[in-house]
């Protein structure tokens, strides 16, 4: 049976957008599998780790049969990126259940498993919020936060980013609990079943994922909130998650209002400055000195043999000298993630957080915790 007929890149791409969740190693053989389905003339690719699935779908006239098989989703992949790019190939199933990609006089069989087998996740009935957004919109606040995430803390609501759903709004906040990013995009459309606000926690795969596969464009992403999970649909693409159970902090009181010592800086120029910095700390030790005086920000650093890096960096800045250090790697994250000119650093005390902001990006906040140096 003939499954599809098409050039090679117009099946790579889906399978690509779905195979980033496949574990190499996994206790269940099935989910280093991929589910291919046929319908009429819909064939549709599925991955799961149980957490979360990721679908994409291809509209093809070949046959109008229906099936559906599991095959490895690393060695079709590899086949396909190794194939050449122009030329069309087959994708069809022979009667031992092998699954078989030709294309010119090269020709490929691959074992499959039954797809009763594959443990796809079943869509929530119970909608608890549906929501609008542009692809860009999605990705830009996704962007802004993400690199704030916790990784493998015990605290395991921290290992997700939280959305925040309110009539018109949605923001994003992460923190590992020594930094916290927020981020708010304005929605222009919004279909919902109630009018309250909803919190959910999406695992970091599943953010990470959707950071891969969205584009810089105004097509619409419906967001369905369920109980314990959300699901993403633009597109031909299907993504669904199961959401973290937990009590995420409070990120309203950790933003500071009150700092009384402001100055603005060439974005370029303060993360260039870090980054010199930061090649004498250690991977142990990755604390920088920032001291703020009358026009001047001097960035320094040292490490156990003595070593010293010193830079000076004109800004504008009348108020009370401060000496006080931070995780160099904090500063140069936020800075390599929010593409702007200038930026804005709020400074109280040596035992206070940080601010950072920009003009250019609205409801945008960053908040580190000073370390000792």
């Amino acid at each position: 049976m003939i499954l599809l007929k098409a050039n090679r890149d117009v099946l790579l791409k889906p399978i690509q957008q779905i195979a980033g969740i496949v574990e190499r190693r996994h206790t269940l053989p099935i989910l280093s599998n991929i589910l291919i389905q046929k319908k009429g003339t819909q064939i549709s690719f599925i991955a799961t780790d149980i957490e979360i699935q990721i679908s994409a779908a291809l509209t093809n006239e070949t046959t109008t049969d229906e099936t559906s098989l599991t095959v490895s989703a690393r060695k079709f992949l590899d086949i396909l990126r190794a194939l050449p790019t122009n030329d069309e190939l087959t994708l069809s199933i022979q009667a031992t259940n092998r699954l078989v990609i030709q294309q010119g006089r090269t020709k490929f069989s691959l074992q499959t498993l039954s797809a009763d087998e594959f443990p796809t996740i079943l869509a929530q009935a119970e909608i608890k919020k549906h929501l609008k957004i542009t692809e860009q919109q999605l990705k830009s606040v996704i962007n802004l936060t993400a690199f704030a995430m916790a990784q493998q803390d015990i605290r395991y609501y921290l290992n997700g980013m939280l959305f925040v759903f309110e009539p018109g709004l949605m923001r994003s906040v992460t923190t590992d609990g020594h930094r916290l990013a927020y981020a708010q995009c304005v929605l222009a459309s919004q279909k919902e079943q109630t009018s309250e606000t909803n919190e959910v926690i999406i695992p970091r795969k599943a953010i990470n994922e959707l950071q891969k596969i969205l584009d810089d464009t105004d097509n619409e992403i419906d967001i369905y909130v369920g109980t314990n999970q959300v699901s993403f649909s633009f597109r031909n693409i299907n993504i669904i998650s199961k959401l973290i159970e937990g009590k995420f902090p409070d990120y309203q009181r950790v933003v500071p209002t009150k700092h009384s010592k402001h100055f603005i800086i060439d974005r370029e120029l303060l993360a260039g400055a870090l980054q010199r910095a930061a090649i004498l700390t250690t991977d142990k030790f990755k604390g920088v000195r920032v001291i703020l005086s009358t026009d001047q920000l001097r960035i320094s650093s040292t490490n156990a043999e003595q070593e010293e890096a010193q830079e000076d960096l004109a800004v504008t800045y009348s108020g009370e000298p401060l000496d006080i250090g931070f995780n160099v790697q904090y500063l140069i994250d936020v800075l390599t993630n929010i593409k702007v000119t200038d930026i804005k650093l709020s400074l109280e005390d040596q035992n206070s957080s940080a601010l950072v902001s920009a003009d250019a990006i609205e409801n945008y906040r960053y908040v580190v915790m000073p370390m000792r140096i």
